[in-house]
């Protein structure tokens, strides 16, 4: 998906914050665009920052959790546009709460949404993304917080994980396929992000600043972030370097807790390798070594 101007995306989310930004950021570059809502809130305002570029971007509504309303999303997808090249599963919600406080309500939201959600658009778009042989890409958007997990985000993290699991295994599918695969993990980027919460997410001591000058990065930069990553076929789009000490800390932490000492049967490391080894890692490294 090196060349985009004319190709065709959908994203999900698309109305507001890092959605809008990807929206912004791919008809910039000459894609056509449909993009899900899930209501009217964030519609309007949105319709007017992308006023500019005309019938080439098309709102559907759309709740990501329900299967059917995702199938009649890439139906419409289709019929306004043709076809459809790319994908970018990136609707979310957060709870901010102690596991403890955390309802069943909560976690099934998460779960529906920032998991069942992913599923479904891959179920929907994929064998749409596959028939005109054109090529295409498909992006999931998961967050730091599903390379590296923290506290009172439990179901947000789990969720974003599983996004992260369900992305390389699918991009194992696809490596031999004209469709690419990435993951987006994002730090704080500027958004209307829909967030329940019990707790003060503010660090003790934070001063009194203007969050969004200082804290987050502006929507249309992430987006267009992305859009380098998906040209580039990235595995994984990160975009905020402040927070690389949490991948360094976990990977260490695991990678110190490996049996070194322990030894498996030579047929077992043999039947493991052929039942679990992902060629996405390798490939992945071997391009950026290349790059360099």
């Amino acid at each position: 998906m090196k060349e985009v101007e004319g190709k065709v995306a959908f994203v999900t989310g698309g109305s507001s914050g890092v959605g809008l930004g990807i929206v912004e950021a791919f008809a910039d570059a000459g894609m056509n665009i449909a993009f899900g809502y899930r209501s009217s809130a964030h519609l309007d305002d949105a319709m007017k920052s992308l006023r500019r570029f005309g019938s080439r971007v098309h709102p559907v509504p759309l709740e990501v959790g329900d299967s059917a309303s995702v199938e009649m999303a890439a139906a419409e997808t289709v019929r306004r546009f043709g076809k459809v090249h790319v994908l970018v599963n990136n609707a979310g919600v957060c709870v901010v709460k102690p596991l403890q406080e955390t309802t069943q309500d909560d976690w099934d939201w998460q779960v529906r949404i920032n998991l069942t959600g992913v599923f479904n658009g891959i179920l929907a778009f994929l064998p749409l993304i596959r028939e005109h042989g054109e090529g295409g890409h498909i992006i999931a958007t998961s967050s730091v917080l599903g390379l590296a997990a923290a506290r009172n985000r439990t179901g947000y993290s789990a969720t974003k994980f599983g996004v992260v699991g369900l992305m390389e295994a699918l991009g194992a599918e696809l490596i031999d396929t004209e469709v690419g695969v990435s993951i987006y993990c994002p730090g704080n980027v500027w958004s209307q992000l829909e967030v329940r919460s019990s707790i003060s997410t503010d660090a003790p001591g934070t001063p009194v600043i203007t969050p969004r000058e200082v804290l987050y990065m502006e929507p249309m930069e992430a987006g267009r972030l992305v859009l380098e990553g998906m040209r580039n076929n990235d595995l994984y789009i990160l975009t905020h370097p402040e927070f690389g000490w949490m991948f360094k800390e976990r990977n260490n932490a695991i990678e110190a807790s490996h049996p070194h000492r322990l030894h498996a049967p030579p047929e077992r490391s043999k039947r493991s390798t052929a039942a679990y080894h992902n060629p996405i890692y390798a490939r992945d490294l071997s391009r950026r070594s290349a790059s360099k």
